[in-house]
């Protein structure tokens, strides 16, 4: 089966969404969606989100599953608001448990206002198959990069988050806590044991100038040309390289709100008494003081 797949793209945070579509059919699902966020303002939008919501209305599409690949770090997701839009569920891998633990204590969070696994409408197994309409989705768990993070490959196309990016960026960092270069090495195997001519589609672009940003590659052109670990590279050369890159690189600059949001399948913290929401801001806990740094991986 080839699905049709339509994407999105957030260009402040060079992120992909995608409407995933069996070919007959007037059901989809929705992977990876973006809410817009100023953060000098510390404001939300939705502009992104209407964008795909009208598409799915426009085509009549029926969606009753929004698919996060992981909890992401680099953008906060709009999940929440198009499911409540669509009468949709929301599911991401059971992961995300270790995911909430973790974060839960670097933000101190009180126990009764941390997130569970409940904040999901369903936690995703590794190898079950989630059916919707006429999609069948495979959902292949790919840690490395995250605990949480999984692929999902719906016939002949396979969404893999942040596990890998495309050939001439390589691959996604490992040294988030729970990352593990040698899980992450594992995870790219697993996709790039796919067939050939296996569509992929990536989570971001950070497209070097020469070339217009892109989200499509496909498993061949990964397996002979991807920078990081195509080629045959081994693990031990791969660890390696991916933990001194790693070393180098500044943190994302909107993890602080898009985790304590993501980790709750999109939704804000509870409001205080005053009734606004409000982000905690850990100082000098994460990452290292700003240096010669540069790089998206």
């Amino acid at each position: 089966m080839r699905p049709e797949v339509t994407p999105f793209l957030h260009e402040d945070t060079s992120s992909f969404s995608y409407v995933v579509a069996p070919p007959d059919g007037d059901t989809a699902v929705i992977i990876d969606p973006v809410l817009d966020f100023d953060y000098s303002s510390a404001r939300t939008w939705t502009a992104t989100a209407d964008r795909l919501l009208a598409f799915v209305r426009d085509t009549g599409y029926r969606v009753e599953w929004i698919l996060e690949t992981h909890a992401h770090a680099d953008h906060i997701s709009s999940a929440p608001y198009l499911a409540g839009e669509l009468g949709a569920k929301i599911a991401i891998g059971e992961g995300i448990r270790q995911v909430q633990d973790r974060f839960s204590r670097t933000f101190n969070l009180p126990e009764d206002q941390g997130p569970t696994g409940g904040d999901y409408d369903r936690l995703l197994q590794s190898d079950e198959v989630l059916e919707t309409g006429g999609l069948e989705i495979r959902i292949m768990h790919t840690p490395g990069h995250t605990s949480d993070s999984n692929s999902f490959l719906i016939g002949d196309a396979v969404f893999v988050g942040d596990t890998l990016f495309m050939p001439d960026v390589g691959s996604a960092r490992a040294d988030f806590p729970g990352g593990d270069a040698g899980m992450l090495y594992d995870s790219m195997q697993k996709l790039l044991s796919l067939p050939d001519d296996t569509r992929m589609f990536m989570c971001h672009d950070y497209a070097p100038d020469t070339r217009a940003v892109r989200c499509e590659t496909i498993v061949a052109e990964q397996r002979e040309k991807n920078i990081h670990v195509g080629g045959g590279v081994s693990r031990e050369e791969y660890v390696k390289l991916r933990n001194e890159r790693d070393a180098d690189l500044p943190l994302p600059r909107f993890i602080i709100p898009s985790v304590q949001i993501n980790m709750r399948a999109g939704r804000l913290p509870p409001a205080e008494d005053n009734g606004v929401h409000y982000l905690k801001v850990p100082l000098n806990l994460l990452g290292n003081p700003p240096g010669e740094r540069s790089g998206h991986d």
